[in-house]
């Protein structure tokens, strides 16, 4: 299992009908990430269970945490560095007790601070807020303040950002106080995606 960084870009896989295509941008992108979550709504399970295979297989190449997200049985199936859940999703109990003590879960936690310390005394590796900016993965999320970072700085945790980030506003976020920042189109749907992905993971040089 790879440990969950502490800082660094966390990169989310964008909705895909073209496998291929998906593992090609993944592969040119990783080598600037921290992280990378494989989320694909559109997908039907035996396709997911491919793409996920492949994503693993992918980010042990370049030393990259592999993330699933919301399906604790296919990040058990890949062997997964973990998954991430919403409040929708299993408990953050159940996914310990089926993916074991070593793997790492993260816990999308919006605008609640409250939310965000009880997952991280609960055993949570990670917290996420968003959305930070407004989303175009998810146009009715939430907001969640800047301010948050700053008012969770007693969360011992790493805190991932997320929601709209892109190249030109990422510093905004890192500066707030986030130890990563999440993100979806600002590099997957940028016209040059490395290069995107290169500016966002340069805010933390």
């Amino acid at each position: 299992m790879t440990d969950f960084p502490r800082r660094g870009l966390y990169l989310i896989t964008p909705d895909s009908d073209d496998t291929h295509q998906l593992l090609r941008r993944a592969s040119q992108v990783l080598p600037f990430a921290a992280c990378l979550q494989y989320r694909n709504k559109r997908a039907n399970d035996e396709c997911r269970l491919a793409e996920a295979a492949a994503l693993r297989e992918l980010s042990k190449t370049y030393g990259v945490c592999f993330i699933v997200n919301d399906d604790v049985w296919l990040a058990h199936e890949v062997a997964a560095d973990g998954v991430h859940l919403g409040e929708a999703d299993s408990s953050l109990q159940a996914a310990r007790e089926w993916l074991g003590e070593n793997a790492i879960i993260g816990i999308s936690c919006y605008d609640d601070a409250e939310r965000a310390r009880g997952a991280a005394a609960q055993g949570a590796d990670y917290v996420a807020f968003g959305a930070v900016f407004a989303s175009a993965t998810k146009p009715g999320a939430r907001a969640a303040a800047l301010r948050l970072f700053a008012d969770t700085a007693d969360i011992a945790v790493p805190k991932v950002a997320i929601g709209g980030i892109t190249p030109d506003n990422a510093h905004q976020v890192v500066a707030a106080g986030a130890d990563m920042i999440a993100v979806i189109g600002g590099v997957f749907a940028a016209d040059n995606p490395v290069a995107a992905a290169r500016r966002c993971a340069a805010v933390f040089d």
